[in-house]
């Protein structure tokens, strides 16, 4: 049962590893600018390191949430292909914000296009199992005998 969601798994435990990847940003940032804990303000450049890490962590189990149901109930090579967008354009959020406040909006718009995506994906999949299971209608099946 686990071997089926191991592609899941895998662009799960990458998006971990960015996770990770930027807290150890705001740990270098928090040396470099001399901004010591807990405090979260003081340098301008510190501040938009901090909040493209905070930002990235509110919005990771969003995520994760969509990002294993739509594999679980529409198709996991989707799911994960759009997981690994997501990854992409988290971190070109990162960079961009760490680099100026207005250099964050393509890599924010991009994340949630994928979000959007994986979103859809994951109510259609939960939507043809509900209905597959209480009504016998699957339209996934109804697709496949069409094409």
């Amino acid at each position: 049962m686990a071997s089926d969601s191991v592609i899941l798994a895998a662009v799960t435990i990458l998006s971990i590893c960015q996770q990770m990847f930027f807290v150890w940003k705001v740990g270098s940032a928090r040396k470099k600018y001399k901004i010591q804990p807990p405090a979260t303000s003081g340098s301008p450049a510190f501040e938009r390191v901090f909040r493209a890490q905070q930002n990235s962590v509110e919005f990771f189990p969003l995520f994760l949430v969509t990002l294993w149901m739509a594999g679980w109930f529409f198709h996991q090579g989707l799911a994960a292909l759009l997981g690994l967008a997501y990854i992409y354009a988290r971190h070109h959020y990162f960079v961009g914000y760490s680099e100026a406040v207005q250099e964050r909006l393509m890599g924010f718009r991009m994340s949630l296009g994928v979000l959007f995506l994986l979103f859809i994906q994951a109510t259609l999949g939960i939507a043809n199992n509900f209905l597959d299971e209480y009504v016998g209608f699957n339209i996934f099946k109804m697709f496949r005998h069409l094409f």
